[in-house]
Protein backbone atom coordinates (compact mmCIF):
# COMPACT_ATOMS: atom_id res chain seq x y z
CA UNK A 1 0.00 0.00 0.00
CA UNK A 2 1.54 3.27 -1.07
CA UNK A 3 2.86 6.02 1.40
CA UNK A 4 1.09 9.65 1.42
CA UNK A 5 2.81 12.61 3.19
CA UNK A 6 1.06 15.56 2.84
CA UNK A 7 2.24 18.91 3.58
CA UNK A 8 -0.88 20.63 4.76
CA UNK A 9 -1.83 24.25 6.33
CA UNK A 10 -2.02 22.02 9.54
CA UNK A 11 1.88 20.58 9.39
CA UNK A 12 2.69 17.28 7.96
CA UNK A 13 0.00 14.20 7.77
CA UNK A 14 1.19 10.21 6.62
CA UNK A 15 -0.99 7.75 5.82
CA UNK A 16 -1.26 4.73 3.71
CA UNK A 17 -3.91 4.72 0.76
CA UNK A 18 -4.94 2.25 -1.69
CA UNK A 19 -3.34 1.64 -4.56
CA UNK A 20 -5.25 2.92 -7.72
CA UNK A 21 -7.02 5.15 -5.76
CA UNK A 22 -7.73 8.94 -6.65
CA UNK A 23 -5.04 11.15 -4.61
CA UNK A 24 -8.05 13.67 -3.82
CA UNK A 25 -10.40 10.97 -1.71
CA UNK A 26 -7.17 9.79 -0.24
CA UNK A 27 -6.41 13.31 1.04
CA UNK A 28 -9.52 14.02 1.74
CA UNK A 29 -10.76 10.15 3.80
CA UNK A 30 -7.67 11.04 5.76
CA UNK A 31 -9.01 14.24 7.15
CA UNK A 32 -7.42 16.68 4.90
CA UNK A 33 -9.86 19.31 3.63
CA UNK A 34 -8.68 20.14 0.16
CA UNK A 35 -10.51 22.43 -2.31
CA UNK A 36 -12.03 20.09 -5.40
CA UNK A 37 -14.83 22.83 -6.73
CA UNK A 38 -15.66 21.10 -10.12
CA UNK A 39 -16.23 17.84 -8.38
CA UNK A 40 -12.64 15.56 -9.58
CA UNK A 41 -13.41 16.76 -13.23
CA UNK A 42 -10.05 18.56 -14.22
CA UNK A 43 -12.14 21.78 -15.04
CA UNK A 44 -10.72 24.03 -12.05
CA UNK A 45 -7.51 23.34 -10.45
CA UNK A 46 -8.37 24.13 -6.99
CA UNK A 47 -7.27 20.53 -6.03
CA UNK A 48 -3.47 20.70 -7.12
CA UNK A 49 -0.92 19.34 -5.35
CA UNK A 50 3.01 20.14 -5.55
CA UNK A 51 4.27 16.59 -5.67
CA UNK A 52 8.14 16.99 -4.40
CA UNK A 53 9.16 12.72 -4.44
CA UNK A 54 7.34 10.14 -6.13
CA UNK A 55 5.78 8.94 -9.07
CA UNK A 56 2.10 10.71 -9.91
CA UNK A 57 1.86 8.68 -13.15
CA UNK A 58 1.52 10.44 -16.77
CA UNK A 59 -0.55 13.32 -17.13
CA UNK A 60 -3.59 12.86 -19.31
CA UNK A 61 -5.15 15.49 -21.79
CA UNK A 62 -7.79 17.05 -19.90
CA UNK A 63 -5.35 17.67 -17.13
CA UNK A 64 -2.36 19.25 -19.01
CA UNK A 65 -5.15 21.27 -20.99
CA UNK A 66 -6.18 23.18 -17.91
CA UNK A 67 -2.56 23.27 -16.37
CA UNK A 68 -1.65 24.98 -19.90
CA UNK A 69 -3.99 27.63 -19.00
CA UNK A 70 -2.04 28.80 -15.64
CA UNK A 71 0.82 30.82 -15.47
CA UNK A 72 2.07 30.24 -11.89
CA UNK A 73 2.53 27.12 -11.60
CA UNK A 74 5.39 24.92 -11.42
CA UNK A 75 6.77 21.66 -13.18
CA UNK A 76 5.29 19.70 -10.48
CA UNK A 77 1.91 20.58 -9.84
CA UNK A 78 -0.76 18.02 -10.72
CA UNK A 79 -4.33 17.92 -9.74
CA UNK A 80 -4.82 15.39 -7.14
CA UNK A 81 -8.35 14.36 -9.23
CA UNK A 82 -6.41 12.64 -11.95
CA UNK A 83 -3.93 11.23 -9.82
CA UNK A 84 -3.93 7.56 -9.57
CA UNK A 85 -1.91 6.34 -6.37
CA UNK A 86 0.79 4.39 -7.27
CA UNK A 87 3.49 4.49 -5.49
CA UNK A 88 4.94 6.39 -2.18
CA UNK A 89 4.48 10.64 -2.37
CA UNK A 90 5.87 13.36 -0.60
CA UNK A 91 3.28 16.20 -1.27
CA UNK A 92 2.42 19.87 -0.79
CA UNK A 93 -1.78 20.54 -0.68
CA UNK A 94 -2.14 24.21 -2.58
CA UNK A 95 -5.72 25.06 -1.48
CA UNK A 96 -7.67 23.71 1.58
CA UNK A 97 -11.54 24.95 2.41
CA UNK A 98 -10.39 25.93 5.97
CA UNK A 99 -7.50 28.11 4.39
CA UNK A 100 -9.76 29.53 1.78
CA UNK A 101 -12.80 29.73 4.02
CA UNK A 102 -15.07 28.54 1.64
CA UNK A 103 -16.81 24.51 0.98
CA UNK A 104 -14.41 21.78 -0.40
CA UNK A 105 -16.97 21.35 -3.15
CA UNK A 106 -18.83 18.13 -4.29
CA UNK A 107 -17.18 14.60 -3.61
CA UNK A 108 -15.38 13.50 -6.26
CA UNK A 109 -16.27 10.17 -7.91
CA UNK A 110 -13.95 7.20 -8.00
Amino acid sequence: MPKITAETANGQIAFSCDEGKKLVLCLEDNGIDILHRCGGNARCTTCRVEIHTGDPGEIGEAEAAILATKSDLSDHTRLSCQVRVKDDLHITVVNQASVKGIDAGPRPVD
